[in-house]
């Protein structure tokens, strides 16, 4: 496109034409490589493109300050005046903006401002397709069939502000789900990565194999509360419902699981009995993400006025007690809280992870109960409790003394993230997971399996 100009030029043209107060300019360049096969076989590829320019305007008055926030996907040079003249407008018919802060200043930028995009492309999959060829000709000799999709992002953002930042973030993003069919059974593996270079489709078709050969076998039980195995896919879904919950200002104003009856947070109480942390680390090794915050709107404990506010590690739950809640600049003075934005990754460890036990090991410790592949379906029921419903999916398996012995039906669960960390009587080693149910929004997570004596199955589910 010869009208096409450099990301940088982009957030710096929108900061010239601004009239108002403040300005914030974020420009999100994406390409996306992907794989998607079916019955042993590939079916679609390509690569995509895509640039969004992000315009927040502010303007004072005599009654606080206001912020209009326009986007627009594919914009040109010729495009800006007109999302920033909008942007402004917006700022002026709200009314004063209740997060309003003043725009971080200093002398902030990234010494990579100025570059090209980072990009993606179909050569990310070099060694992984070959790979996954050999495991479509292996599934075909085992009388299988695989299914499923690989996905590859590469996503810079370039921010600046008529305050002075200027700052640039490249952010990897891939995603791996397989599905492994024979006859009525179903197997699903998972893999989050930063450049697939990591992902060994062998051993997850081993993985799959080895549930489809559990599967022969099926066993009818009951609904009722059993000894669970969850592995680290299933525990990320629940700990990211649980993270999302944790919100400083709706906790203190009395409406969340994280309220103290009488007013206040639960922040100092225990809410494991185990010495569990669960953290957020922008630099944790594999899952890093962006070291400063970049927001295209507004949410009750995110706002506008607070991108490119840097972000460090985060201790949401320490040893097993509540240690910090999520707070923008404006929450954080309402609840007289620490600053602490959330960040783009999640871990939950035990303290001593040199003795954690892999789940073969949990398995083999387990006198009867199930082990679950994942969830999915998951809803939230009450937000006082966090009660979540959702079903179970592609395999639970019946463990007795120390093995896998069939393969039972499906069940609905109604649990609490918050009660189970209560009731979680082992844990085992962190690993980097992808989270089923969240995975569209969410890749950089590591998590343990864990064993609930008493995990509710509150009915039989017919879902395959």
């Amino acid at each position: 496109m010869t009208d096409r100009i450099k990301s940088h030029e982009l957030v710096e043209r929108a900061l010239e034409l601004s009239r108002a107060d403040g300005c914030v300019a974020l420009v999100d360049e994406d390409t996306t490589a992907n794989l998607r096969w079916a019955d042993n076989a590939l079916t679609t590829n390509g690569v995509t493109h895509g640039r969004r320019l992000t315009v927040v305007a502010t303007v004072d008055g005599a009654e606080g300050t206001a912020s209009g926030v326009v986007a627009r996907e594919a914009v040109t040079p010729a495009d800006v005046e007109q999302l920033v003249r909008a942007a402004e407008a917006a700022a002026r018919a709200a009314g004063p903006a209740e997060d309003a802060q003043p725009l971080l200043t200093g002398d902030r930028v990234s010494a990579d401002f100025t570059e090209g995009p980072a990009q993606t492309s179909i050569d990310v999959f070099r060694s992984f397709a070959p790979a996954l060829g050999s495991a479509f000709a292996r599934a075909r000799a085992a009388g299988q069939a695989l299914y499923g999709f690989a996905q590859h992002e590469m996503s810079s953002t370039y921010l600046g502000s008529s305050s002075g930042l200027r700052l640039r973030h490249d952010q990897p993003t891939g995603s791996l789900e397989l599905n492994a069919k024979a006859g009525l059974g179903s197997a699903w593996a998972g893999a989050a990565t930063r450049d697939f270079a990591d992902v060994d489709v062998q051993a997850l078709h081993t993985e799959l194999d080895e549930r489809l050969s559990w599967g022969k076998r099926r066993i009818d039980l009951p609904a009722g509360r059993y000894e669970t195995l969850l592995p680290p896919t299933a525990v990320a879904d629940l700990m990211l419902c649980l993270h999302w919950a944790m919100g400083a200002r709706d906790a203190v104003e009395g409406r969340t699981v994280f309220s103290r009856p009488n007013g206040g947070s639960k922040i100092g109480e225990r809410l494991a009995r185990l010495p569990l942390t669960l953290r957020s680390d922008p630099a944790a090794p594999g899952l890093e993400t962006a070291p400063f915050l970049v927001t295209h709107s507004s949410h009750p404990d995110t706002s506008v006025f607070d991108n490119g506010l840097p972000l460090g590690p985060t201790d949401w739950i320490r040893d097993g007690e509540l240690a910090n809640l999520v707070t923008s600049r404006h929450t954080a003075a309402l609840t007289g809280l620490p600053v602490r934005p959330g960040a783009d990754n999640l871990t939950l460890s035990t303290a001593d992870q040199a003795a954690a036990p892999t789940l073969a090991q949990m398995v083999a410790g387990t006198e009867r109960g199930l082990l679950l592949t994942c969830l999915w379906y998951i809803r939230e029921v009450d937000p006082a409790t966090l009660l979540l419903t959702g079903l179970t999916r592609d395999g639970v398996y019946l463990v007795e003394d120390g093995q896998v012995v069939g393969e039972v039906n499906n069940f609905r669960f109604n649990e609490s993230p918050v009660d189970l960390l209560g009731r979680i009587t082992e844990v085992g080693r962190t690993e980097r997971c992808l989270p089923r149910e969240w995975s569209d929004w969410f890749t950089r997570a590591a998590m343990p399996a864990v064993r609930v004596p008493d995990f509710n199955m509150s009915s039989v589910s017919k879902a395959s």
